[in-house]
């Protein structure tokens, strides 16, 4: 797999909002602002993905009466 590179990408934040960072990242628990902002995305990636398998239960819930899956029905939905 090649390597990818990092990108640099630049933002604006209100002073508040600055200052929490720079807080974040003086209380040890980051070693810098860009360890903060990956793991607030890596974050949001992760409440996004159980949004989306809360959404596909609730499809499945509402798409009507349960089916056994019968070993014939295995066989077609593999077909």
């Amino acid at each position: 797999m090649p390597r990818m590179s990092n990108a640099t990408m630049s933002f604006a934040l209100p002073p508040e909002m600055r200052d929490y960072v720079a807080e974040r990242v003086a209380s040890g628990t980051y070693g810098n602002t860009s360890e903060y902002i990956r793991e607030l995305i890596r974050k949001d990636q992760e409440e996004q993905a159980r949004r989306r398998l809360r959404e596909l239960i609730e499809e499945g819930l509402a798409s009507g009466e349960p089916v056994e899956l019968t070993p014939t029905a295995r066989r077609r939905l593999r077909a």
